[in-house]
């Protein structure tokens, strides 16, 4: 006898015959119920990703919200940073509230608040806003040579750019 594989079972068919009309139509019934199979498979597939996109897609703007609601709340508080960092570098605060800044400083940190801007680095007009320019030969590419304020990210978001006095080189054509 031969054997007819019409999937993973076998079935017995007597040599040198046709399958029975039967079996033919059997055989065609299977073929056509892996056929829509295959096609449920792929649109599974496809709802499976198109579900990732979406919750990849809320949770990015998730983030994004927090941010811009991290970025409202902190904004205001700002100048009240920047004010206990100059009573801090004058000496002007006791020891009590140098604790409460310190825990302060610590809480707004814990929500994401990083400061930024130091001497010496280098220039760079999307994060920097310089107050000044000094001259100076042999300085490429220009660097903050003093931090007046320093700027704030909440993330990637940028809440105040660093206030610096920039020194560079020259220009070009300048004596």
């Amino acid at each position: 006898m031969n054997r007819i594989s019409p999937g993973p079972g076998l079935l017995p068919v007597p040599a040198g015959q046709p399958p029975s009309p039967v079996l033919a139509s059997l055989l065609a019934e299977i073929a056509a119920q892996r056929e829509q199979v295959s096609e449920r498979v792929d649109e599974l597939c496809r709802l499976r990703a198109d579900y990732d996109g979406y919750r990849r897609h809320v949770r990015r703007d998730r983030l994004a919200v927090r941010e811009a609601a991290l970025a409202n709340v902190l904004t205001p508080l700002l100048p009240v940073v920047d004010g206990f960092d100059r009573a801090r570098a004058a000496g002007d605060l006791t020891p009590g509230v140098a604790s409460v800044v310190d825990a302060l400083e610590d809480a707004l940190a814990a929500l994401g608040l990083r400061a930024f801007g130091a001497v010496g680095d280098v220039f760079d007009p999307y994060v920097h806003d310089a107050l000044a320019l000094q001259v100076a030969a042999g300085v490429d590419p220009p660097i903050c040579s003093t931090v007046h304020e320093p700027g704030y990210r909440v993330g990637e978001r940028l809440l105040r750019p660093a206030r610096v006095t920039v020194t560079g080189p020259p220009a070009a054509g300048a004596r």
